[in-house]
């Protein structure tokens, strides 16, 4: 239950975030036994690079705390979205908070309103989502994969956000988003592999009142074919963009730096006889100075996806 709202104690059940450091973090359940692969109820153990942990040792500790483990310790955090991407178990690749912070921005996602999703995948994006709809609105999310909505539906259900989604396994391409749901949604987000086919189901989602559309899309030809679908139905304000997320380095660096003021004097013979250096003077070294400078990363981080938004005007027939 602990992404339902803020806790300041571990109890047992919740979902930990142990934290080592910013590149080793971990996603651990808080029970004090579990179940192995022979089928026998044995201690719960976690093993990290610093030691092992005995998770019952962590519940009833404040969240934020410092735990021992045998070789060293870590943090226990109370998991956000943006820790839960980073430590989810990937069940298919998933969209980063880069992108996400884009997609909630540009549907409006907010408090009360009514988001499709699909595909589900691996809830990263879910998760975002469900906190920004809390605790009026609500999520519908597809996944064509029985298996993986099976899944999703059991975490949302541990997390304790059960109330506030609905997991469906569809072929939503093909079949749509059941009838149900016709003029239902404020936004409808699709990662699929062929979205153009989804963007007619998507027109019927969305309220007559209108609303938002995203698609996520690795190839351009894919949001191509999306946008061609998306301007036959009428949708306007139609964009397509990459977010790419480039960090500053920013260093102390050490230059020499020559002394000019010489230079604001003005020119005789004899001054310039004294200012000018000799050749001994001249090889010595000049004032190293420092200074705070910022420049690009030698590497840049490479291409995640293309996003194409699209609004739907109020008013517009459905037949």
């Amino acid at each position: 239950m602990s992404f339902l709202k803020p806790k300041t104690h571990i109890e047992q059940g919740d979902i930990v975030i142990l934290y080592l450091s910013v590149n080793s973090m971990h996603a651990i359940e808080a029970v004090p036994t579990i179940v192995n692969k022979k089928g026998e109820t044995i201690q719960h153990i976690f093993q990290t690079n610093y030691g092992s942990l005995k998770v019952e040792s962590i519940i009833g500790v404040e969240y934020g705390s410092r735990v021992e483990l045998s070789k060293g310790w870590a943090n226990v955090l109370q998991p956000t979205p943006e820790l839960w991407t980073q430590t989810l178990p990937h069940r298919t690749q998933i969209i980063y908070t880069p992108d996400i912070s884009m997609i909630l921005h540009q549907l409006e996602v907010r408090p009360g309103a009514v988001v499709i999703e699909s595909g589900t995948g691996s809830g990263s994006l879910s998760h975002y989502f469900l906190r920004a709809l809390k605790p009026t609105g609500h999520l519908h999310t597809f996944d064509f994969h029985e298996a993986r909505a099976d899944q999703a539906r059991d975490e949302f259900k541990r997390h304790g956000l059960a109330a506030f989604v609905t997991v469906y396994h569809r072929d939503v391409c093909n079949l749509g988003f059941s009838s149900e749901l016709d003029g239902a949604a404020d936004a409808v987000f699709l990662d699929l592999p062929a979205p153009d086919l989804a963007v007619p189901h998507a027109f019927k989602a969305l309220k007559l009142s209108g609303g938002r559309f995203c698609s996520f899309s690795p190839c351009i030809e894919q949001s191509q074919r999306c946008i061609q679908e998306l301007t036959k139905l009428g949708f306007n304000e139609i964009c397509s963009m990459e977010v790419l997320q480039q960090e500053s380095v920013i260093k102390t660096r050490s230059l020499p730096v020559v002394d000019l003021e010489f230079l604001k004097s003005p020119k005789t013979n004899e001054t310039t006889a004294q200012t000018t250096p000799s050749a001994e003077e001249s090889k010595t070294p000049k004032e190293l100075k420092k200074y705070l400078t910022s420049s690009n990363p030698q590497t840049l981080p490479g291409h995640t996806g293309f996003l194409t938004f699209a609004t739907l005007p109020p008013n517009i027939p459905k037949a």
